[in-house]
């Protein structure tokens, strides 16, 4: 594959309702962790903090580090995807900011919305292990 290749870190929310926070960009159709792009020699934690803070408005408590993983990219066609995915708590409540045009809290087992490769495959499957559902 010629795939462009974008790096990012994302972040797994969990509520008591053992359900996750996904988030939809405006102009796009996948539903997705909250997260972004690393900037010139930004580390993950710092671009997830940052990121967190532009979309939802939250400081952030890191919980743990999942994983860094490769999948397709949900709104760049022929781009490739580098995730280095966390488990984070937030330090205030949510609300859509920046490019988001909305937000939610879905059931795991949800199949109704479109969600972006690195949710499905990766997290969701994680969150499901995690709280043995």
């Amino acid at each position: 594959m010629n795939n462009k290749v974008i790096t990012i870190a994302a972040a797994v929310i969990l509520n008591e309702r053992n359900q996750t926070l996904l988030v939809r960009k405006k102009g796009a159709d996948f539903f997705m962790h909250v997260g972004g792009k690393l900037e010139l020699n930004e580390s993950p934690e710092t671009a997830l903090s940052r990121e967190i803070f532009e979309e939802i408005g939250c400081e952030i408590e890191i919980v743990s580090y999942i994983g860094k993983y490769e999948t397709l990219a949900a709104n760049e066609l022929n781009h490739s995807l580098v995730s280095y995915l966390y488990q984070v708590k937030l330090k205030n409540e949510p609300k859509v900011q920046a490019e988001l045009a909305e937000m939610r809290w879905i059931d795991l087992n949800n199949s109704e919305l479109q969600l972006a490769p690195l949710t499905k495959d990766i997290s969701i499957p994680w969150c499901k292990n995690l709280l043995g559902v």
